[in-house]
């Protein structure tokens, strides 16, 4: 094809061991991945959507994957989930589904697919298997884990049970599902000061994240015990940085994620969950916003809201940077990478999540 480069993509590796998701559903052959005038026309009204934040030189490695991922995942039956912090080439040209960790979870549970793709870090995919326990879960790479999560552990929770009896406990969906076993019910950025309210107690122990603990107990007169967790990208923002972006340009619009510390929260035009960021920006339209928040998902919401300027304070999250195209083919062609949680603490920890959606 004529000005566009022609160009074998993604070097591939000897496959890996036979899993059991695939010993039940087989093993495909791996597509072809060379750049062709037929990937082009075929991928090319999806790079009407992200050709703004993707250049023309990237496109020809990135729609070899996403021609045969949306190949593939009908062959298989499968739906991929993605966060709001994922990538624009997945988020906008393979999900099936986008959004906050709540949104996933219910539609997880909505879902006929026979597997589940979660792009997005181990716990999400753990939550779509609690909610998902006969359908297959498949995680592109189990290593895309979360600070907040490794924070605490279930024997943490049991500890607090002892040291604070009987004090109901709240856990925000970034947690393991061991740990959502031992709680009362979970939340999310998006509902948390709803769930606490729900519990009918004068004090609640929140975790594990300190900041969003924080900022739930000035909007209630719930007391808050809260656990030491936090975001390793919402920790590094300041109050001092905010204030430079607005000495620069006092009409910015400042969107902050309640995981940042109250200060940062306070200089902020708005605080809310990465749904609630994205609802806002769509709804007003301002000139000018800053997300304080994984900057991927400001490249997301701008192919969503023509007329925008974002502004970047770029902390990316090195786990959700795990997840990339090639390893979600992977996981079609191979089916590796399975979610598989014990079916004691499975039920457990299900109660938790399920009394959370129920609740909203």
């Amino acid at each position: 094809m004529q000005g566009q480069p022609h160009i074998q993509t993604g070097a591939r590796v000897a496959p890996p061991a036979v899993s059991a998701a695939a010993r039940r559903f087989g093993v495909l052959p791996m597509p072809n991945l060379a750049w062709t005038p037929e990937v082009a026309r075929e991928t090319a009204h999806l790079y009407e959507k992200v050709k703004q934040i993707i250049p023309p030189v990237e496109w020809p490695f990135h729609a070899p994957y996403v021609k045969a991922i949306n190949a593939l995942k009908k062959e298989r039956n499968a739906v991929i989930l993605a966060h709001n912090y994922q990538t624009p080439e997945i988020y906008n040209c393979v999900a099936d589904v986008v959004g906050d960790s709540l949104q996933l979870a219910k539609l997880a549970a909505k879902s006929d697919a026979d597997i589940i793709i979660q792009g997005g870090v181990h716990f999400m995919a753990e939550t779509s298997k609690l909610l998902n326990p006969d359908k297959t879960v498949l995680i592109p790479d189990s290593r895309a884990g979360c600070s907040l999560a490794e924070s605490i552990t279930g024997a943490d929770v049991r500890a607090l049970r002892q040291r604070y009896p009987g004090v109901p406990v709240v856990a925000y969906v970034n947690t393991s599902a061991d740990v959502k076993a031992e709680v009362d019910i979970c939340c999310t950025s998006s509902n948390a000061v709803k769930v606490v309210e729900s519990l009918g107690a004068d004090t609640v122990i929140f975790l594990p994240d300190r900041f969003l603990a924080a900022n739930v107990a000035r909007q209630t007169k719930v007391k808050i015990i809260a656990w030491r967790g936090a975001c390793e990208v919402h920790e590094r923002f300041t109050a001092d940085e905010l204030k430079r972006y607005r000495a620069d340009d006092p009409s910015i619009t400042i969107l902050a994620h309640p995981e940042c510390p109250p200060e940062v929260v306070d200089v902020s035009d708005f605080a809310g969950s990465t749904a609630a960021m994205i609802d806002y920006v769509k709804a007003k339209k301002p000139r000018r916003v800053l997300m304080v928040t994984e900057c991927s998902m400001a490249d997301n919401v701008a192919t969503e809201t023509q007329g925008v300027e974002f502004v970047r304070p770029c902390n990316l999250c090195p786990h959700m940077k795990r997840i990339t195209l090639p390893k979600i083919l992977d996981s079609l062609v191979y089916l590796k990478e399975e979610v598989t949680i014990e079916p004691g603490l499975a039920a457990r920890a299900r109660r938790s999540v399920q009394r959370m959606i129920d609740l909203v």
